[in-house]
């Protein structure tokens, strides 16, 4: 029978995210993630291949923004279904249903995971599915669900290495508990098996090249800020809306305090173990988002019994919802930039840094990230096409970063430029691509480090964009006539991997 409460607040939920879906240009990563797919393989230096190969199959439809966003518009609504079957599952009724659902349709973080298509983008869809198909064996004694949980794991591996975290955080919940029959179940082989087969593709891909994620997973300190534990959690209660803290806090303890709930005490160890593991580990926010809709889910089914007055829960959500969408537009495109620095003046907002490129950044990270990039290539292009037609066509262009060089190559066409050369990520490892220059036109911070190389070097323009990140501001735009020594011998020297 069809949930009419799952139908309103997926539909609700669809609609708002495809909505504001081209509000914005494409982000940073959404712009790599399509060069990648435009060079398929079984793995990338940074990320697996499904959402590269996603990306490109989907910005070759058109070159529309909101085209690559719907598995992003996709996994916001089926995780407000999930959270849903997952409260009917532990006999939630409507009430649960309506507490859970907007919960999980409204909370920020979860909202801004699911603003662009990215490695992010279905944690919180999978890490939910895998805590309700083990539900559904420990409840209904559903075995099957283990088979598809398993098939969901692996595809998910080909989407990002993190999920090895719950997974293994569930099953050490699951070992403490009588729930650990589970692991008796052949079911429960057959789709770690499935995974297994699933996942391997990527991983054998970074084996043969030397397992090129470790290296960034240990270079990660470089860019990222160190939180400290408290401040950690005090940023969870707020990045997910303080007045719905409620119901996840109350997910984690009604395992404990109510005998119909205790069956779900695994889902409330495993998201303490991947909290813990989290902090130790100095993850940031994010790393932890995915495993709160199942608390969700459990804790609206507590709240539902606990808070009996209809009126009463009907207004709280209202509130919890308003303040929500006030809050939207610092998680999803939904204002101008020119307002929204407007409106985060009005509340009073200063962007939280997480890494040290964030510092300096006039509206929140993942927003920026989807600003200035036309600015820069047409920047980069009028120098390039203004560059005389002999020595432009000995002329590569080199950049910092992946995300400039994926502009560059996703855009840049209109001023005929070549592909970009960046010793970022997987633009290292994809090398001089069949370049052989003599002249190199380098956008940097510092140009007089360029001038050694260089037999002359001429200063041609700056980037600039007003909304964009801070640290693409500024740079300089400089044409170096002359490399020496050739730029195949100063590659290796280039490689940045974090």
């Amino acid at each position: 029978m069809r949930d009419r409460i799952a139908v309103i607040l997926t539909a609700v939920t669809a609609a708002f995210h495809l909505a504001v879906a081209n509000r914005y240009d494409l982000f940073r990563d959404e712009l790599y993630f399509i060069v990648c797919g435009w060079h398929p393989a079984f793995g990338y230096v940074d990320q697996p291949p499904l959402v590269p190969l996603l990306a490109a199959g989907l910005y070759g439809l058109g070159g529309q923004t909101w085209v690559v966003r719907l598995p992003a518009v996709f996994a916001a609504a089926a995780l407000v279904w999930v959270v849903v079957a997952f409260v009917r599952l532990l006999g939630g009724r409507d009430g649960a249903a309506w507490i859970a659902g907007i919960a999980a349709a409204f909370a920020p973080m979860l909202m801004g995971l699911t603003a662009t298509l990215n490695t992010t983008t279905f944690e919180p869809l999978v890490w939910t599915l895998l805590a309700y198909a083990i539900a559904r064996a420990v409840v209904l004694d559903d075995r099957r669900a283990l088979v598809w949980g398993g098939a969901v794991a692996g595809l998910a591996m080909e989407a990002k290495y993190a999920l090895p975290l719950w997974l293994l955080s569930l099953a050490l919940a699951l070992a403490i508990f009588p729930e650990r029959r589970l692991f008796r179940y052949r079911e429960l082989w057959l789709g770690l098996g499935i995974a297994v087969v699933l996942a391997v593709p990527s991983v054998i891909w970074q084996a043969l090249h030397g397992f090129p994620f470790v290296e960034l997973v240990r270079n990660a300190h470089i860019k990222d800020l160190a939180v400290a534990p408290l401040a950690f959690v005090v940023n969870q209660i707020v990045v997910f809306n303080p007045l719905f803290a409620p119901i996840w806090i109350r997910g984690v303890i009604a395992p404990f305090t109510s005998r119909d709930l205790g069956a779900m005490r695994f889902v409330a160890v495993a998201f303490a173990i991947a909290a813990v593991a989290t902090v130790v580990g100095g993850g940031k926010d994010y790393y932890l988002a995915p495993a709160y809709p199942p608390l969700l889910a459990i804790g609206g089914v507590a709240l539902e019994r606990f808070v009996r007055n209809v009126a009463l829960r009907i207004g709280y959500l209202a509130v919890a919802v308003a303040l929500s969408v006030i809050v939207a537009p610092l998680a999803l495109p939904i204002l101008p930039p020119a307002r929204l620095v407007a409106h985060e003046q009005r509340l009073h907002f200063n962007v939280h840094p997480e890494e040290r490129g964030d510092v300096g950044d006039a509206i929140p990270p993942t927003l920026a990230d989807m600003l200035g990039w036309h600015d820069f290539v047409r920047q980069v292009g009028v120098v390039y096409d203004a560059l005389p037609a002999n020595e432009r066509a000995r002329t590569s262009i080199l950049v910092d970063n992946y995300g400039e060089a994926a502009a560059l190559d996703v855009y840049g066409s209109a001023y005929g430029l070549p592909p970009a050369l960046s010793g970022h990520n997987q633009y290292f490892a994809w090398g001089l691509r069949g370049q052989d220059p003599v002249n190199i036109l380098r956008v940097q911070v510092h140009p007089e480090r360029l001038r050694p190389y260089c037999a002359s070097m001429t200063v041609l323009g700056t980037t600039e964009s007003p909304y964009a990140r801070g640290f693409e501001n500024g740079k300089t735009i400089a044409f170096c006539r002359g490399l020496h020594p050739s730029l195949s011998t100063l590659w290796p020297g280039l490689k940045i991997i974090i």
